[in-house]
């Protein structure tokens, strides 16, 4: 009788643990569905460019002319909607306001960068944060990348050797520039292609800079312009800007350039 129950004891436990196999093998299978995104809803950014308004004054913020998603995976959209909307229509602000009431008021961006007194800091943090930004957006496209052609690829070649020699030197000083600044692809008085770099938001239309010229390129990489995608990897970035360089507009920027 003692070995009878000592075998139906058995057979409960060898039960009991299969029924725990089974369960087990159960859960690992059973998958649970995502849920289902409320109607309405989308991963789209909020905000639409053509809303951003600058305040009162001579200048206005430049028409963006892509969404602010149109440049992923390589710009992803909220660092542009914060670099468009935040960064750059403050920087427009602050110029009108640095400006307002001076004879200022009635030149170009370009005449009151290159005539800048050195000790007016407000404008030129805040007007070369209008310039540069402005040609910035302008210089990049969704659906671009490669190589230039035309005059601009055969002058790269002429003064760099190669695309790829160019795109080296570029890459070093966007990435060596020590804290922020921008990287430049400049024409130079006697109107040959340049590479430079600048701190902060100087630019080398300013006086006094280590190479003077006319930009036609620029690279912004102070932090907010990439680290909410790239955190701390800059030459990430920096690489990902190749891809969507619109070399049409850069090349436009280049031939009327060296028409002057």
């Amino acid at each position: 009788m003692k070995k009878v129950k000592i075998f139906l004891s058995a057979l409960v436990v060898i039960a009991s643990l299969q029924s725990c196999k089974d369960k087990n093998e159960l859960e690992e299978v059973v998958e649970v569905p995502a849920p289902e995104k409320e109607e309405g809803k989308t991963d789209a950014p909020a905000g639409n460019p053509d809303e951003v308004k600058a305040e009162e004054g001579p200048f206005q913020v430049a028409k963006l002319g892509y969404a602010y998603d149109a440049l992923a995976p390589n710009i992803d959209a909220k660092t542009m909607e914060v670099h468009y909307s935040k960064h750059y229509k403050k920087y427009t602000d602050e110029l009108n306001k640095a400006i307002k009431g001076t004879d200022l008021e009635k030149k170009t961006i370009e005449e009151i960068l290159t005539t800048l007194a050195p000790d007016n800091k407000a404008v030129r943090n805040n007007g070369g944060g209008y310039y540069n930004h402005t040609l910035f957006w302008e210089i990049m496209a969704p659906k671009a990348g490669g190589e230039p052609k035309g005059a601009l690829a055969e002058a790269i070649t002429k003064d760099f050797g190669s695309f790829d020699a160019f795109k080296t030197q570029f890459t070093e000083a966007a990435t060596k520039q020590f804290g922020s600044g921008w990287a430049w692809l400049v024409v130079t008085k006697d109107g040959k292609l340049a590479v430079t770099s600048t701190p902060n938001q100087d630019n080398p239309m300013m006086p006094g800079a280590a190479v003077a010229g006319k930009p036609v390129l620029g690279l912004d990489v102070w932090e907010h312009a990439y680290y909410l995608e790239y955190q701390n990897k800059r030459p990430d970035y920096i690489n990902a800007f190749y891809n969507v360089i619109n070399w049409d507009a850069v090349a436009k920027k280049y031939d009327a350039a060296v028409k002057k």
